[in-house]
């Protein structure tokens, strides 16, 4: 269990919060997570708890259905879906979503989605990545052309998470492809239109039951009012986003570390060889000490990065190190926790298998951690 006793940045507030957290996951998730991670998707069902329970979008403003509250509200629902070994796309609609269409959205489109974002009605994604298109988003190759007063969305996308249940998908896409980063939009393409298609579930190493998907664009036709924020600032819409995405990425990391962590404990401490509990040999006392030592150190740090945040002082080479920190802390903590395990370890049947599973792919999404350490030196 998380120990937020000595966390600075949480009241008491939040800590009945994050009580009230645990026991919904405790009830809505954990009995069901293994079936999602043999099909392959969360229940939609599970959105809408989560939207009763308020637990999506907390920081959607209070005139479209939200709650109002601070990013604090977002970690510890992070922290603790991570926790329990689920990767859920819900923390996909409430810290990245959410803020495109609450900062930069009409009030037409704020008032059409926001309030089903947060019931749970309506499920989110966002498309960047395309087949030969990864971290470079100016080399996006989907357009939408504008036709009188519609866009004309053509092109394909690729590892979209919630691709398979989403109902809006925010497709970045250039809209005049001569101007580089300058032409690209931000587009909303809802999974009714015409000529919109959803291609596989993709199958993946890990994070089974978050649905990531192929995405396909043939001549959709949108109104020009479906264009989110101003023609052409697309980029800067996604730049000025991504220490929130990397920051909640670095939450949800911590989480599933101290999970590994307590696994690797637990086992440890059970198992028996040669007269004694794997945990009274030196290695394994040795490795858990600097593993707790590290997980003491990235707690503080991610408080620190969260304070930042909250501050409106966390820049994006801060972030980009805080993703960088945590998502390589948190392949450390599952790899040994889970070679601490033993043969058992390699057994899907124990939570460590899991954990080391979803992890391999944090150190890739939200940018890979050599893309982090080069926008860090850029401020060396």
């Amino acid at each position: 269990m998380i120990d937020t006793a000595a966390r600075p940045i949480f009241d008491e507030e939040l800590n009945l919060f994050r009580d009230q957290v645990r026991k919904f996951f405790e009830r809505e998730l954990t009995p069901h997570l293994d079936r999602w991670e043999e099909e392959g998707l969360v229940d939609r069902s599970f959105w809408l708890a989560c939207g009763e329970a308020g637990l999506l979008c907390p920081g959607a403003p209070t005139e479209y259905g939200g709650l109002g509250l601070d990013f604090r509200y977002n970690a510890v629902i992070d922290e603790e879906l991570f926790y329990a070994g689920s990767s859920a796309g819900i923390t996909l609609q409430s810290d990245i979503v959410v803020d495109y269409i609450a900062n930069y959205g009409s009030e037409e489109q704020k008032r059409e989605w926001l309030p089903k974002m947060v019931s749970g009605e309506a499920i989110t994604a966002i498309a960047m990545t395309e087949p030969g298109t990864g971290s470079d988003l100016q080399a996006v190759r989907t357009t939408a052309r504008r036709d009188g007063n519609e866009y004309l969305v053509n092109g394909s996308k690729t590892y979209i998470t919630n691709g398979q249940n989403a109902d809006l998908i925010v497709v970045v896409a250039k809209t005049d492809p001569t101007q580089g980063a300058k032409g690209i939009s931000l587009i909303l393409v809802e999974a009714t239109r015409e000529g919109f298609k959803r291609g596989r579930n993709l199958d993946k190493i890990g994070q089974n039951s978050a649905d990531t998907s192929e995405l396909f664009f043939e001549d959709v036709r949108v109104p020009t009012a479906n264009c989110l924020g101003a023609e052409g600032k697309g980029f800067a819409y996604l730049m000025s986003q991504l220490p929130q995405e990397r920051l909640g990425i670095s939450v949800q990391a911590q989480g599933a570390a101290q999970r590994a962590f307590d696994e690797a404990v637990k086992f440890t401490k059970e198992r028996k060889a040669f007269g004694q509990t794997v945990f009274d040999f030196q290695n394994t006392r040795f490795t858990l000490g600097g593993l707790k030592a590290k997980l003491q150190a990235g707690w503080a740090h991610l408080d620190w990065a969260i304070a930042r945040h909250l501050e409106g002082k966390l820049t994006a080479a801060e972030a980009s190190a805080s993703k960088l920190f945590h998502t390589e802390l948190q392949w450390e903590v599952c790899d040994a926790g889970l070679q601490l395990h033993g043969g058992a370890g390699y057994m899907n049947e124990y939570p460590i298998a899991r954990l080391w599973r979803d992890a391999r792919v944090q150190r890739i999404y939200g940018g890979t951690s050599e893309i982090m350490k080069e926008v860090v030196a850029r401020t060396i």
